[in-house]
C-alpha cells in the first residue's frame, strides 16, 4: 500500500475511460535554477531496450507520454553541462512520474547518477487511487487466483454481497465486481489496456483475466481526470504483460480438494465433507521475436472444478403416491425420487424425506496472445487478444431441492485491444486505440428436464414440444422441474475507438481527445413457467386428510409466453475531453478539465420496442411518430474537473491535494421482454371466487393482458459530485501516509 488518504465523497445517484500507459516528465535546470532548453532526454525501457528521445523546451520542461509500464533509465545530455542519468525509474499504469534534473558545469567525463524508483506519494495529479504493482500481483497468495480480489488492498473497497443483484460470485470464479467508497456496484468502470472491459448488460467485469497476464493495475476511486468517463464510480485500469529481450516462462498447477482443505466451524470433525476438487493449471512464455524491436507473450490457463451439493427435501410417501389415480400426475411423480418414511408415531409430517447429492462441474479454458512491435523510437504498436470458454452445470439453481433441475450453461468471451502511439514532435504525441469485448452465453434447462414435453404430463401451459416442464413449487419444501425465465441467452459486443493527444507547452501539459463506444446486445429469453401448490395434498389432488384423491389442483401459475423472440439492442455513446495540468510554480500544479458525453437512447434493430403510455392507456411502438424515442436524449452532460497539488516544502515529501469533479453515469442497457411483441405474461391465483382446477385448464384460468412497463420519458442520467482533500507525507523511501 503506497499511501492512505482521507477524503469526502458526496453522491447524488451516479463517469471513466483510461489509459494503460505511463508518462514521465520533469524540468531540467542548471546550478542557478535557470531553465536548460534543448537538452536531449532519452528514456529507455530496461526490459526491452526500446528508447524514446525528446528535447526540453524553452522553459526546460520535457515530457514523454504513452510509455509502456516498466523500469526505465532516463539520460539527459546538455551542451556544456554534465550528463545525468536516472536509473531504475518505475513507471506505473496511468500515472505521471516526475523526474527533475539539476545539472552542473561539465567536469571531464563526470556523470550525475540518480537512483529512480516508483513514486511514494502523488505530486502530479488530483486523483485519489492506488496502484497494485507487478510484484504484488504476481506474489501475493490468492484463493482462486482472481485479480479482482487484489482490489481489496485499496482503502474503501469491498466485494459486493453474495446476493448482490449484479455481481454475485460465480461458482469457481469468485466475484465479478467491486464496490468503492460506498458507491453502487454497477458504477465501477473496468478497463484493460485502455479498452472497455465491462459487461454492459450486467454492470460488471466481462471476465477475469488470468492473473499471470496482469502486469499491474490502478484503481482511481475519487475525482478522476476529465480523461475518464462513462461511470461515476472507480476506474480499475489493467495493464497486461508483454515480452522482453529475455525469454521467460513458467508452468504451474494449483490443487484444492476436500482431503486437504481444513474443516470450518460449521463442519465439525466426524461429519463428512461435501466432495470438492479444484485443479487450476497452465503456463506462459514471453520473449523477443526481433531483439530490441518485436516481442511476444502468450499464456494458457485451465480450471476444472467439481463441487458436491447436498439435497434434502420432503417428498410424497409411497402411501400417498398409491392414492393417486390420475395418469398424468402419476407420470409427473416419476420425476420425484422416493424418500425415507418417518417411523410410526413420529410427530413430524407424514411425507417422506429425500436426501441425495449432486455435482456442480465447472470447466474453463482461457488463452492469451500479446504482440508489441516498435517501428521506430517514434512509432509503437501493441496488440492483445484473449479467448475464454466456460462450461458449467448448476443443479440447484432457483433452490431446486431434488436433482434433475437447474441449468446447463456455456459462454465464450473474447477481448481484443490495439494501441498505436506516435511521436509527431518532441512535445506532441498521439495515442490511438481500438478494441472490443464480446460475450456469447446461453442458459438452458438441465438435460433431464429439457427433453420433456409438458403436454405429455397433461400440462397445458401454452408451449408445445420438448421444451421442459414448468418449475413445480410445493409449499412445505419441494421444488423441482424447470426454471423460471429459462432458456435464455445473449450475445453482446462492445466496440471502442479512442484517441488522445498529449501536448507540452511551457508549464502547460495539455491532453485532449475523445472516444466512441457502441454496445450491441442480442438477447433471447424463454420461460418454462412456474406452478405453485399450497400443500402436498393439493399436489396429489387429495383432501387435506388424504381420504380421497383426484387431479392435481394448483394454487398459482405464471408464465411469460412469446419470450423466445430475439431482440437486438444498440446503444452508442461518445465523449470528448480536454485537460490542462498547469505548473503555476515548480511546487504548485493546477489541474483544469472539462468532459462532455452523449449517451444515445437505445434502439431495437426492427423498431419493435414498446412502452406503456399511461395518459393514453396503450402500448406505443418505439421508432414511430407516436413514440420516436424511449426517452429524450440528454446531450448536455458537461463534466468539469478542477483541483490543485501543492508540494508544501518543495522536497516532494509533503503534498496537499484537493479536487472536485462532476461525473455522469451511462444507463445500464437492461432488456425486458415483458411487453409485446416480446412477451405476454399470464398469471393465475386461486381464490374462493376462482378456485384451483387442474393442469389442463391452466391457460383458460390464467389472466392475460400486458404489464404496464414503461420508461419515464423525462429520464435523466444519474450523476455524482466528487470532492476530495488529502494530505500525503512520505515517511521512508518506500512508505507514505
Amino acid at each position: 500500500m503506497r499511501f492512505l488518504s482521507v477524503s469526502l465523497l458526496v453522491c447524488v445517484p451516479a463517469a471513466l475511460f483510461g489509459q494503460s500507459n505511463a508518462t514521465v516528465q520533469g524540468q531540467i535546470t542548471d546550478q542557478t535554477g535557470a531553465a536548460v532548453p534543448g537538452a536531449t532526454v532519452t528514456v529507455t525501457n530496461t526490459g526491452t531496450g526500446v528508447s524514446v528521445t525528446t528535447k526540453s523546451d524553452s522553459t526546460g520542461n520535457y515530457q514523454v507520454p504513452a510509455l509502456v509500464i516498466g523500469n526505465y533509465d532516463v539520460n539527459v545530455d546538455a551542451s556544456g553541462l554534465q550528463k545525468a542519468i536516472a536509473k531504475g525509474l518505475v513507471l506505473e499504469v496511468g500515472r505521471t512520474t516526475v523526474q527533475n534534473f539539476q545539472l552542473k558545469v561539465a567536469q571531464a567525463s563526470e556523470v550525475l547518477t540518480v537512483e529512480g524508483e516508483a513514486p511514494v506519494i502523488e505530486t502530479a495529479s488530483i486523483t485519489v487511487g492506488q496502484t497494485i504493482e507487478q510484484k504484488t500481483v504476481q506474489e501475493i497468495p490468492l484463493n482462486g487466483r482472481h485479480f479482482v480480489d487484489l482490489a481489496l488492498l485499496t482503502p474503501g473497497t469491498v466485494i459486493p454481497p453474495a446476493n448482490g443483484f449484479l455481481t454475485a460470485p460465480l461458482r469457481g470464479q469468485g466475484a465479478f465486481g467491486i464496490v468503492t467508497a460506498g458507491e453502487r456496484e454497477d458504477t465501477t468502470n473496468y478497463m484493460i489496456n485502455g479498452i472497455n472491459l465491462n459487461d454492459m448488460a450486467n454492470g460488471q467485469v466481462t471476465f477475469q483475466p488470468t492473473i499471470d497476464t496482469v502486469s499491474e493495475f490502478t484503481i482511481n476511486n475519487q475525482t478522476p481526470s476529465a480523461e475518464y468517463g462513462r461511470n461515476s464510480g472507480a476506474t480499475l485500469n489493467i495493464a497486461t504483460r508483454s515480452g522482453t529481450n529475455q525469454f521467460h516462462g513458467e508452468a504451474y498447477e494449483f490443487l484444492r480438494n476436500n482431503d486437504l482443505d481444513a474443516r470450518n466451524f460449521f463442519n465439525p470433525s466426524g461429519t463428512p465433507m461435501n466432495p470438492f476438487k479444484r485443479n487450476q493449471f497452465g503456463g506462459d512464455i514471453g520473449g523477443p521475436i526481433i531483439h530490441d524491436k518485436t516481442f511476444f507473450f502468450g499464456s494458457y490457463e485451465g480450471l476444472r472444478q467439481r463441487q458436491g451439493l447436498a439435497f434434502s427435501s420432503p417428498v410424497p410417501s409411497a402411501a400417498q403416491r398409491a392414492l393417486v389415480t390420475d395418469p398424468n400426475l402419476q407420470k409427473l411423480l416419476t420425476l420425484v425420487p422416493a424418500g425415507v418414511q418417518p417411523a410410526a408415531g413420529s410427530p413430524i409430517a407424514t411425507t417422506a424425506q429425500f436426501t441425495g447429492s449432486g455435482v456442480a462441474p465447472v470447466n474453463i479454458d482461457q488463452g492469451t496472445g500479446d504482440i508489441q512491435h516498435n517501428f521506430s523510437d517514434r512509432d509503437r504498436l501493441h496488440g492483445y487478444y484473449v479467448f475464454q470458454r466456460d462450461q458449467r452445470l448448476e443443479p440447484n439453481l432457483s433452490a431446486a431441492t431434488i436433482p434433475g433441475g437447474g441449468d446447463a450453461r456455456q459462454s465464450h468471451r473474447q477481448l481484443f485491444t490495439l494501441d498505436e502511439s506516435h511521436v509527431f514532435a518532441d512535445n506532441l504525441v498521439n495515442d490511438f486505440r481500438f478494441g472490443f469485448n464480446r460475450i456469447h452465453i446461453t442458459f438452458v434447462t438441465d438435460v433431464q428436464n429439457a427433453g420433456l414435453d409438458p403436454t405429455s404430463f397433461g400440462i397445458q401451459d401454452g408451449q408445445a414440444g420438448a421444451v421442459g416442464i414448468p418449475q413445480v413449487v410445493v409449499t412445505g419444501g419441494l421444488i423441482f422441474g424447470g426454471e423460471v425465465g429459462f432458456p435464455q441467452g445473449r450475445g453482446d459486443v462492445t466496440a471502442v475507438t479512442s484517441d488522445t493527444v498529449s501536448y507540452l507547452h511551457g508549464n502547460h501539459s495539455v491532453k485532449f481527445g475523445g472516444e466512441y463506444r457502441r454496445f450491441i446486445g442480442n438477447t433471447i429469453g424463454g420461460d418454462e413457467g412456474r406452478i405453485t401448490f399450497s400443500s402436498f395434498a393439493a399436489l396429489l389432488g387429495c383432501s387435506a386428510a388424504f381420504t380421497g384423491c383426484g387431479a392435481a389442483a394448483p394454487s398459482a401459475f405464471q408464465i411469460n409466453l412469446g419470450g423466445n423472440h430475439p431482440a437486438r439492442i444498440s446503444e452508442p455513446a461518445m465523449g470528448f475531453f480536454g485537460t490542462d495540468s498547469w505548473k503555476v510554480r515548480p511546487y504548485l500544479t493546477l489541474e483544469l478539465g472539462l468532459r462532455w458525453e452523449w449517451n444515445f437512447t437505445p434502439t431495437e434493430a426492427q423498431n419493435r420496442s414498446s412502452v406503456f403510455l399511461p395518459a393514453q392507456s396503450w402500448l406505443a411502438q418505439i421508432g414511430t411518430s407516436v413514440r420516436p424515442l424511449e426517452y429524450h436524449q440528454n446531450n448536455k452532460l458537461f463534466q468539469p474537473r478542477v483541483g490543485f497539488s501543492w508540494d508544501v516544502f518543495r522536497n516532494g515529501k509533503t503534498v496537499v491535494r484537493s479536487g472536485y469533479g462532476l461525473l455522469y453515469d451511462e444507463p445500464l442497457p437492461i432488456i425486458s421482454n415483458a411487453n409485446p411483441p416480446f412477451g405476454l405474461p399470464l398469471t393465475f391465483t386461486s381464490s374462493k371466487a376462482k378456485p384451483a382446477t387442474s393442469f389442463s385448464t391452466l391457460l383458460t384460468d390464467a389472466s392475460g393482458g400486458i404489464s404496464p412497463n414503461n420508461v419515464n420519458p423525462d429520464y435523466n442520467d444519474g450523476y455524482m459530485q466528487s470532492y476530495n482533500f488529502n494530505v500525503q507525507q512520505q515517511i521512508t523511501p518506500s512508505t507514505g501516509v
